[in-house]
């Protein structure tokens, strides 16, 4: 086996050397998205964190009596407390803040990637490769450049955990459009509507479920990156558990991962319930049709379809 070990690929030299390229000639663009992204993700956790706790808290209950029902509503409300009584609640809010702009910010460079590729079959295989080459990376490796070209602190853990959780909103944003059947298609076209109007009238609302699925899992894939991103100071329940874990400290470390959890349920929760909700009804009608405990859109239609049955058998 000596002839294969003759092989020399430096491969690594040559990322290396790219590297420093980029820090020697790209350095205005390196702070101009970190400036960016910085306001985005520092302005949402000042945001949250001058609200007083109670206030957020009863914000976040109300949300979730809208979006689902009055037993989440409960369930929101145990939640937090339990994150108030770990003391914990600053930390859970600059995680919430985190994941919510790195989701924010992936959704916003991933969703016209996503719409592209489902027009253009050359887009879709120049894109896919890179894809599964973001997917397949270990996320430890992400923490190496945006540290190099970031720094520490919240900036590169934001831009990391951007670049991590970005691939599923592209691919299911991709694959909602073109599962859009031909008839749909054929009758907006019939129609006279145009590209844009066919993609924003047609393809977009019946991809809906697709796309708020892509939508669940890059925040599901920015939370999974919290603990990792805590290593380059992002912060947050991240931290609890990296402190937890160099202290040998089992209990803080399971608050933290705890914490973690929490969150992961109320935003997995509050994303799935998007879409399922009766289309054209306001925020005050659901609020007093849940009061009154009245179904919901969906619920109702299902309703009225099973008494027409009843009544034509």
């Amino acid at each position: 086996m000596e002839w294969v070990r003759s092989i020399d690929l430096p491969i690594g030299d040559w990322v290396e050397a790219i590297v420093n390229w980029i820090l020697a000639n790209l350095q205005p663009l390196l702070d101009a998205i970190s400036a960016a992204i910085g306001f985005v993700s520092t302005s949402l956790e000042d945001f949250l964190l001058w609200l007083h706790p109670f206030v957020l808290a009863a914000i976040l209950i109300a949300i979730g009596l809208w979006r689902v029902n009055w037993k989440f509503a409960v369930f929101v409300a145990v939640s937090l407390f339990v994150i108030m009584g770990m003391n914990l609640w600053e930390e859970t809010v600059s995680t919430m803040a985190l994941v919510v702009a790195a989701a924010f910010v992936a959704l916003v460079i991933g969703f016209p990637i996503g719409v592209a590729m489902a027009k253009n079959d050359t887009v879709e295989a120049v894109v896919r490769p890179v894809l599964d080459f973001m997917q397949t990376m270990p996320p430890f490796v992400y923490l190496i450049p945006a540290a190099m070209f970031f720094g520490l602190g919240k900036v590169p853990g934001t831009i990391a955990t951007v670049i991590f959780a970005m691939p599923p909103s592209v691919r299911l944003t991709n694959l909602g459009i073109r599962q859009v059947s031909h008839e749909n298609v054929e009758a907006g076209l019939a129609f006279g509507c145009t590209d844009r109007q066919l993609l924003t009238k047609v393809q977009l609302p019946l991809a809906l479920p697709s796309i708020m699925a892509g939508v669940n899992q890059t925040i599901m894939l920015a939370l999974s990156m919290v603990v990792i991103a805590s290593m380059i100071g992002a912060g947050g329940l991240g931290n609890t558990v990296l402190t937890g874990i160099q202290r040998l400290n089992i209990g803080l470390g399971f608050e933290g991962g705890l914490g973690v959890v929490i969150v992961a349920i109320l935003l997995d929760r509050l994303t799935q319930s998007i879409g399922h909700m009766g289309r054209g009804e306001s925020v005050f009608r659901k609020m007093v049709r849940v009061f009154r405990g009245q179904p919901s859109g969906a619920q109702a239609e299902g309703e009225a379809e099973t008494k027409t049955t009843r009544t034509a058998s």
